[in-house]
């Protein structure tokens, strides 16, 4: 009797997914996000997982109904909402706190029971700081005048980029170094690749055994393993193959895929042998590819890309050698 290979999802009982990248890019879904999660939803427990600072759970949800999903607005975890009970470790509730953000933070803060200012000639006893797009140099110099007096600094998220409908553009991670520069200290993060944000996920879901579907390995897949949660790479969004290939021990995913209809499918076993003559041979599906000392050649393209793209990440991470010192043909990430 043949032996039935296991999905992604068997044994997990929480998907925690991100958002730009993974189920959406601006203001449209990614092209079989909508329905994959929705059969995923039918059998187990889904919540959101973003670093987005700029809006509120509400406006998150709301956007997400309007793709096809049917959320709340609790499914949704915020890097705010991590940094908030972060703050609350370090400065009493009732405080005044200089927030540098947008709605999305503010409501957070003021749910918390903080004074919410703009000044630091109000002596704050705290400054939290998350991503705006309308948050610019005077934002930014309040910030650093409070610091400069030494009290806790929290920030949601350090993203250096983030995904939208035009392109790439400067993510939070910009704007905390602007502040970084200015004070010459770093801020408690929050959000994702820090702990925080998961144990928050983990905490309000009473996820067991959880998968994230993230679109990057810097804070998505690095986060996920930091917290011991599987994930899974989608190639949707920043990250795609040639960034996968090279992703370093701490960023590596549980799983590759090029869409999220791959959660459902089979995921193909990785058999990683000797050939003759003592090189490594990793094979997924019909796909095979070599190792020779430091050079990796593809012994068989096979019937699928994404399967070429796991036997050949298999082949390199299991080498022990760094990606620099390594010759990799162009077809493995093209």
């Amino acid at each position: 009797m043949t032996a039935v290979t296991p999905t992604p999802l068997d044994g997990v009982d929480l998907l925690l997914a991100d958002l730009d990248g993974v189920v959406y890019k601006g203001p449209l879904a990614i092209p079989h996000a909508i329905d994959s999660i929705n059969t995923a939803a039918g059998s187990i427990r889904v919540g959101y997982i973003t670093n987005n600072a700029a809006r509120t759970p509400a406006s998150v949800a709301e956007h997400l109904n309007g793709l096809g999903l049917n959320v709340r607005a609790d499914d949704v975890v915020t890097s705010p909402q991590a940094a908030v009970r972060l703050l609350a470790d370090l400065v009493p509730t009732g405080s005044t706190v200089l927030v540098v953000g947008g709605e999305g933070l503010l409501e957070e803060v003021a749910r918390a029971g903080y004074t919410a200012t703009d000044s630091a000639e109000h002596s704050p006893a705290a400054v939290i700081q998350g991503f705006h797009p309308t948050v610019g140099w005077t934002q930014l110099a309040e910030a650093s005048f409070a610091l400069q007096t030494g009290i806790p600094w929290v920030a949601t998220n350090t993203d250096w980029t983030i995904p939208v409908a035009r392109g790439i553009a400067p993510g939070n991670g910009t704007l905390v170094s602007a502040v970084h520069l200015a004070v010459g200290r770093l801020p408690v993060v929050a959000g994702k690749p820090e702990v925080p944000i998961f144990t928050e996920a983990l905490r309000r879901f009473d996820g067991k055994n959880a998968l994230m579907l993230g679109d990057r390995l810097d804070t998505d897949i690095l986060g996920a393993n930091r917290a011991g949660i599987r994930s899974a790479l989608v190639l949707t969004g920043i990250d795609r193959a040639k960034q996968a290939l090279a992703a370093d021990a701490k960023s590596r995913p549980s799983y590759l895929f090029d869409d999220l209809r791959q959660l459902h499918e089979p995921y193909p076993q990785i058999f990683d042998d000797k050939d003759a003559d003592g090189n490594r041979r990793v094979t997924v599906g019909d796909a095979v590819v070599l190792m020779r000392a430091n050079v990796v050649s593809i012994e068989s393209t096979g019937s699928r890309p994404i399967d070429l793209l796991r036997a050949g990440a298999a082949a390199i991470w299991g080498s022990g050698l760094a990606i620099y010192g390594l010759e990799v043909p162009k077809a493995l990430y093209a």
